[in-house]
């Protein structure tokens, strides 16, 4: 079957961005929003008196920019302050039966919840409820638990700073550490993994050093979609003249060229800059062996033109580092046949990839879930700065890691205390602030909470934003658990299919959003998020709140903790009042605050501490730690040959579980997400053409029985042996129990799989 006969599956030959985003940025303002009103938000975004784009966690460089969004920036901005809405009156006329049967994105465009509401089970309706008698009944079936650790506290890495610390600090009055979090299911391995490796989990570059770098290496991720405003970043790095090889097993049009919308010559000439200098696909869980092989040809270098040749830092490997010689022992040890067979790439590319590293001075790496969605997530990470410490590319201009964060503040609410295994010392400084010693025992992340759920171990889940059920892997057992609950409470803007999994108490809280007024007792208040890059900054909002009804995140969740916490030590109402309070207390429990509310009130904002850019190693030895990768491969064997790879993944007009339209534009994919992406020899191997109807069936261990069925093949430019189908959609095909176990990461983007004509 032809391309062109597949409804929906079109080539697209555009560059990224340029006048297609154009297009989609109106259209996403024509669907949901007056044009006017539209163009005074979109004016405010990411600006000093403005709001934080609800989107990605890429920085901002100039904090005056007139335009300072992107096209999907335009969408979670004008999808939030959408005119539509979800009144009382909607619930009463459509049942949560009914409901269910809309799609993800029916359910979140139907508009913005306007009211407090609760499950009536009798009626298999949502009803309006008072906030007073909401707070009250939720409080009351919190204290009638058996025991704080039946309660699992999600947060959304949407939740603004001071959202986030008073939740944590409920939750561990309340007596309990069980925190999953959205990170858990995107980035922790970065959490995990590099504390060990450089002292500290968060990335080490600033925008500043992307002026300086002399090479990006970018591995497994999308920026066009997942954080396009890291194109601007990577259109100015192209256009001097850096090199930026990426390593990646799809080809992603952003990758490859881009026409910045903001750049009036390339817009009127409909040109185009190249992003990729080199474009290496390694097959799916290749990624580990790939950068062995860059490693182990550096050390070949070395061999061959000696030390005093500068292919590696000596000198800093001597003063900052240790365990090298185990590392040179492992990649001398691992075989050239071994590395091409597991990574999908050919030698010669490898030891290219080398070379252009051996010859920069400065360089940065960036990764995103293609490296941390895995089975060895954690390992991944620490082999990226395993091959940044070999030249000394920490604690210079130019140099340094890269993971790309994707919720606007995922990063931030681990700042302030969102984890689920507290240190003592941020134990004491909570009892010295606030006068109760928080529990020690470690508690659980989204996995092992949702394990607990559907096991009946917990019995109230209380999300601060997302959508937790769909999000995970395994959406049977998941749904089967969130029924089965006490009690369900959601922290909400919009409608998704998580709330729509009632149990015997549900409760939907709607909540003011990033872009809307929030007025306090004291006056209009602000709040801070935290970027990819460590930058703390404010973030106001100022469009009238879709509802009167509606409350603000701190003010929802002070209100849980004092209807369940009547003799609580900690004055939630006073803070509630004035958002400064709020960061007075963050700052007395996490001193990298310090100055908190003066450094704020700054445009831009601060940075917080990064002791690897300075050279300081807060790891167990004091220096930086090589950490080898046990042997070459990322999976287990495969049964058999004929198993392929697969990788969730997002479309272009999706954020996360958020899915805006049905196009996947770079892709040629419109109106339609029932497709899988496949090498076209492998299709062929199979007897697949283009268009035929498949069958994906999972291919690990007892597992068979996971099948993905009625999707359309699209031959697409994929490595040999990998496949990709969209996130949530393929989420049936994994287990919740295949994780990486260091990090507790589902392997969203390595799962073993048959695929065959339906």
């Amino acid at each position: 079957m032809s391309e062109k006969d597949v409804p929906g599956i079109r080539k697209y030959d555009a560059p990224a961005g340029g006048w297609g985003a154009l297009r989609a940025t109106a259209k996403a303002i024509s669907d949901q929003m007056a044009a006017p009103e539209a163009a005074i938000t979109l004016f405010r975004t990411n600006k000093p008196e403005g709001f934080d784009c609800p989107g990605c966690a890429w920085p901002d460089r100039k904090h005056t920019s007139t335009f300072q969004f992107c096209e999907n920036g335009a969408k979670a901005v004008t999808w939030e302050a959408t005119k539509k809405r979800v009144t009382p009156e909607f619930f009463a006329a459509n049942t949560v039966s009914s409901l269910l049967e809309m799609t993800d994105f029916q359910l979140e465009d139907q508009g913005r919840l306007t009211h407090p509401l609760a499950y009536n089970p009798e009626k298999d309706i949502y009803e309006a409820v008072e906030w007073d008698e909401a707070l009250s009944r939720i409080g009351q079936i919190l204290r009638e638990q058996p025991g704080p650790n039946m309660v699992e506290f999600y947060t959304s890495g949407r939740a603004s700073n001071e959202a986030a610390f008073l939740y944590q600090i409920f939750a561990r009055e309340y007596g309990t550490n069980n925190f999953p979090d959205c990170s858990n299911m995107c980035h922790e391995a970065t959490s995990v993994g590099l504390p060990s490796s450089i002292g500290i989990g968060k990335g080490t570059v600033s925008l500043d050093d992307f002026d300086a770098c002399e090479l990006i290496i970018s591995i497994g991720h999308n920026p066009g979609t997942n954080h396009p405003r890291m194109m601007g970043t990577l259109h100015e790095v192209a256009r001097r003249g850096a090199p930026i090889i990426v390593l990646n097993p799809l080809r992603e049009r952003a990758l490859e060229r881009f026409a910045d919308p903001q750049d009036p010559l390339e817009m009127a000439t409909l040109g185009a800059t190249e992003i990729a200098s080199s474009y290496l696909q390694p097959r799916i869980g290749g990624d580990a062996a790939a950068l062995k092989g860059i490693m182990k040809a550096l050390l070949e270098m070395e061999a061959a033109e000696g030390r005093d040749a500068g292919i590696l830092d000596r000198a800093f490997i001597e003063e900052h580092t240790r365990g090298f010689e185990a590392l040179a022992e492992d990649l001398q040890a691992a075989s050239w046949d071994g590395i091409v067979s597991e990574s999908g790439l050919l030698e010669d590319d490898l030891r290219k990839v080398a070379q252009a590293y051996a010859k920069s001075n400065a360089t940065i790496i960036t990764y995103g879930m293609g490296i941390t969605q895995h089975s060895t997530g954690t390992r991944n990470v620490q082999q990226i700065a395993n091959l940044l410490l070999l030249r000394g590319n920490f604690g210079k201009p130019g140099a340094g890691i890269c993971p790309l964060r994707g919720h606007s503040n995922v990063q931030g609410d681990r700042s302030v205390g969102i984890t689920e295994k507290p240190s003592v010392e941020m134990i004491d400084r909570i009892e010295k602030r606030f006068g109760f010693r928080a529990p020690g025992e470690h508690g659980h992340d989204a996995v092992a909470a949702m394990q607990a759920i559907i096991e009946g171990r917990s019995t109230v889940l209380i999300c601060l934003g997302g959508n937790l059920a769909v999000a995970l892997p395994d959406g049977d057992a998941c749904f089967a658990g969130m029924r089965s609950l006490e009690m369900s409470v959601h922290v909400a803007t919009k409608l998704n299919r998580s709330h729509l999994l009632v149990c015997k108490n549900t409760f939907i809280l709607p909540c003011l959003g990033r872009t809307e007024l929030d007025i306090q007792a004291t006056g209009p208040q602000a709040v801070t998020v935290e970027d990819s890059m460590s930058m703390v900054h404010a973030s106001r909002g100022k469009l009238k709140p879709a509802s009167e009804q509606l409350r603000s995140e701190p003010a929802i969740v002070a209100g849980i903790a004092s209807a369940t916490l009547p003799s609580s030590r900690v004055q939630w109402m006073e803070m509630v009042a004035d958002y400064d309070l709020i960061r007075e207390a963050i700052e007395a429990v996490f001193p990298d605050f310090s100055d908190y509310n003066a450094r704020i009130r700054i445009p831009g904002g601060f940075r917080l501490p990064l002791p690897p850019t300075e050279r300081i190693w807060r790891t167990a030895s004091g220096k930086a730690e090589f950490l080898r990768f046990p042997g070459l491969a990322e999976d287990p064997k495969p049964v058999d040959n004929a198993v392929l790879r697969l990788a969730t993944i997002r479309s272009h007009d999706q954020y996360n579980t958020t899915i805006y339209s049905l196009d996947d534009r770079y892709r040629g994919v419109f109106g339609r997400r029932d497709v899988v992406f496949m090498n076209e020899t492998d299709m062929s191997e199979r007897g697949i053409q283009q268009g035929d109807r498949i069958r994906i069936r999972t291919a690990l261990d007892n597992e068979d029985d996971r099948v993905l069925e009625n999707v359309i093949a699209v031959s697409y430019q994929i490595s040999r042996g990998s496949v990709a189908t969209y996130y949530p959609e393929g989420n049936c095909l994994i287990p919740l129990s295949y994780i990486d176990p260091a990090s507790g990461t589902p392997s969203y983007k390595s799962v073993p799989v048959h695929i065959s004509l339906a």
